[in-house]
């Protein structure tokens, strides 16, 4: 624990945790991770190198998982693993949707409840590009004018998972699973444009290009204008960090306050990565 030192990245998101051995996380080291992701919402713990069951048990600590995905698998004996493969969409098209059409977004907001956060561990890295790109939704919502967001935050928006995830969803005959339920169908759902951050009431942004569709009760026009310009803003350079991969870094983000984008500059080169997800509550 002595060893521990952080260090932030910009004014208001990410940091870089040096010092530890994330096998080796106890209660009192948890807690110091968890106000960490709180206050700079994206950590980075540089060469871990762990297995599957031992990003688990390090993701465990923080939380219930989810598994792997609503509709895709996750690994055959880590079932709370997700398989990150970009290469895959070249051999399987059910992917090529999720993978080659890369957005800025936080994770599965197409369902009720989506997770807390989420951890993603480079297995392979490409030798050049493949950055992820992280942007902070709070610092985003009060950089916002005192008007705007006084419209904004009685607003709800649609969030759907269908283009993205149908067609995976229509060739698996178990379906989907989500908090303990099976289902075969996605289902559009809302949730507050401003969301009200749990742990500390702080608010924040809570739309992303990649599944939010429209905003609830505006005309098309209103809704997409006002959509691009919410994320031209929450995406600006001063909102954002953005992390160099390593083989066994790790990166854990609030997904409460969080996008993310993953930077396709690769070519044809493989990037592997593996993540869980932490169960979350449903947005207010």
């Amino acid at each position: 624990m002595s060893d521990l030192h952080i260090q932030a990245l910009s004014g208001s998101v990410g940091a870089v945790i040096h010092g530890i051995d994330v096998r080796t996380v106890d209660r009192d080291l948890t807690a110091t991770i968890r106000a960490a992701l709180v206050e700079r919402k994206v950590l980075f713990f540089p060469s871990q190198h762990l297995e599957p069951a031992e990003l688990v048990a390090f993701a465990v600590h923080f939380g219930e998982l989810t598994p792997a995905h609503p509709v895709m698998p996750g690994l055959d004996d880590q079932p709370e693993v997700l398989e990150v493969d970009a290469t895959r969409s070249r051999e399987d098209p059910r992917y090529r949707d999720e993978y080659e059409n890369d957005t800025w977004h936080a994770d599965v907001t197409f369902m009720p409840t989506p997770p807390l956060g989420s951890l993603l561990q480079a297995a392979v890295v490409p030798p050049a590009g493949g950055d992820t790109i992280f942007a902070d939704l709070q610092r985003a919502y009060d950089t916002l004018s005192a008007p705007l967001r006084g419209f904004i935050d009685g607003l709800s928006a649609v969030h759907d998972g269908r283009a993205e995830f149908a067609r995976f969803l229509a060739s698996n005959p178990d379906g989907g699973r989500w908090d303990g339920e099976r289902f075969t169908e996605l289902t559009p759902i809302e949730h507050p444009v401003v969301r009200t951050h749990p742990e500390t009431g702080r608010r924040g942004l809570f739309v992303n290009p990649t599944f939010t569709t429209h905003i609830a009760g505006l005309k098309p026009l209103e809704s997409r204008r006002l959509l691009e310009l919410l994320y031209e803003h929450a995406t600006a350079p001063e909102q954002q960090v953005r992390w160099h991969w390593s083989e066994g870094d790790i990166a854990f983000w609030d997904n409460r306050c969080t996008l993310h984008y993953p930077v396709r500059d690769y070519g044809d080169a493989h990037r592997l990565m593996h993540r869980v997800t932490i169960r979350g509550d449903r947005p207010f």
